[in-house]
């Protein structure tokens, strides 16, 4: 099966019927795997072509797709109870093996658009020695410049059918598919950025991966809240804006006067609350406490005796309002002892799906951030295919006095401008110096 369907087409129109099939039919379907987002349905177009493949007892089926970027990486990790997307559907073609090759194409090969272009090659139907592999292609460079542009077609694949002249780029890329080696090269002529001249150049075309290699666990790193809490006028003042205060002078009562009588009551409760902090400001407003339950122990104290009775909601509020974050304090813990995460200390990592995620957050993490732990319950796999950084060649800077060089040759070229420019012609003035 061939197919070339329409780059970022959205689905909208069709989303109802689409999301109907995937929840009632789910793999029994052709979009169990998930569903992409609205504006691509790339991935749409070949889970249904994967639903018309034979079965590999009749014979098998082998599919070839033309897709731009997006459903190489598009899709963030998926958790066994979560959404399904992008990343599940890669995930499901990879984990029953039949992603065969990916093949990068060079950019602007079609009349209306000059984006990059792949081709995914999906077979149920792998030969032994491709079992649990996936060939990526680098063909960026197999192109020709057209005679004349059509569109933002610019280039083509070589074919000496078309012009005796070029090379045979189709029947190279057959082969290099054909040939299923790692490190295959090429040479190709490039422009040196610099001196312009073209140069020749060795560019590896051709990588084996196992199919785990595209592979990854999220984890969610946290880090332990640390606050220090202090009865001043400008964090008393804050408490105005938290919502466990705010909102006791609302109400939601449909009753006139219901209504009218609850936000009384509130703005009353608002008022023994001010009270409270005032008079704890009074008692304790010089000391900056660096532990919050020996904070919480006073605020407490001082509760009962005046009789305010703070409720949950509330003490959050005053927490909130009094609270800042302090890389000194203590570690702010749960009734049972746990340390609590900081919610904007909280960072992820992409753990390789073959190594330990243990052993990779003691090596990656725990050396930079020693109090960090991994939130256990928010750890996603996903899956995707980063072809341009398999295929990433690393280029040294030129030497320092090359470059050094090359300005002082610039600047003598730009004062030589600017005095044809002005008409001095670079001429010396009297003393001798450079006329400008």
């Amino acid at each position: 099966m061939l197919a070339n369907p329409p780059f970022g087409v959205e689905w909208k129109q069709q989303e109802k019927y689409i999301t109907h099939e995937a929840e009632t039919l789910g793999y029994e379907g052709r979009f169990g795997a998930g569903l992409p987002r609205i504006n691509d349905g790339a991935l749409l177009f070949l889970q249904h072509m994967i639903a018309k493949m034979r079965a590999p007892k009749d014979g098998g089926s082998r599919i070839c797709i033309v897709f731009n970027g997006s459903p190489l990486f598009t899709g963030d990790a998926t958790a066994e109870d979560g959404k399904k997307n992008e990343s599940s559907i890669r995930q499901w073609i990879i984990e029953n093996d039949w992603l065969e090759a990916i093949v990068a194409l060079p950019d602007q090969l079609f009349y209306n658009t000059d984006i990059s272009t792949y081709l995914w090659v999906i077979t149920n139907k792998k030969a032994a020695r491709r079992k649990g592999k996936v060939q990526l292609i680098n063909a960026r460079r197999f192109c020709v410049k057209m005679p004349k542009s059509l569109g933002n077609k610019r280039y083509k694949l070589g074919d000496p059918k078309d012009r005796a002249s070029e090379p045979d780029h189709i029947a190279d890329i057959t082969s290099i598919y054909g040939s299923f080696e790692e490190g295959t090269f090429r040479s190709f002529p490039e422009e040196d950025p610099i001196s312009k001249e073209r140069i020749q150049k060795e560019r590896i075309v051709s990588k084996i991966f196992d199919n785990a290699d595209f592979g990854f666990y999220k984890i969610t790193v946290a880090r332990p809240l640390r606050l220090n809490f202090q009865a001043t006028t400008e964090r008393i003042a804050h408490i105005e804006i938290e919502s466990g205060f705010a909102n006791l002078a609302t109400s939601s009562k449909k009753n006139e006067k219901a209504r009218i009588e609850e936000i009384e009551a509130g703005r009353a409760r608002q008022a023994e609350i001010r009270a409270l902090l005032a008079a704890f400001a009074k008692k304790h407003g010089d000391e900056l406490y660096k532990d919050r339950k020996a904070f919480l122990i006073d605020l407490r104290e001082l509760d009962r005796k005046l009789e305010v009775h703070l409720s949950t909601p509330e003490i959050k509020a005053v927490l909130g309002a009094l609270g800042e974050r302090d890389e000194s304090a203590e570690i702010c813990r749960d009734r049972n002892g746990n340390p609590e995460p900081d919610s904007e200390l909280r960072d992820t990592e992409s753990v390789p799906l073959k190594e330990s995620i243990e052993e990779y957050f003691k090596r990656e993490v725990l050396p930079h951030v020693p109090d960090a732990w991994i939130d256990e319950s928010k750890t996603k796999v996903g899956y995707e295919i980063p072809l341009n950084r398999h295929f990433y060649v690393y280029e040294p800077p030129r030497e320092l006095e090359v470059i050094e060089k090359d300005i002082e040759g610039l600047e003598q070229e730009i004062m030589q401008l600017l005095g044809e420019m002005t008409g001095s012609g670079g001429r010396r003035d009297e003393r001798g110096g450079e006329k400008k």
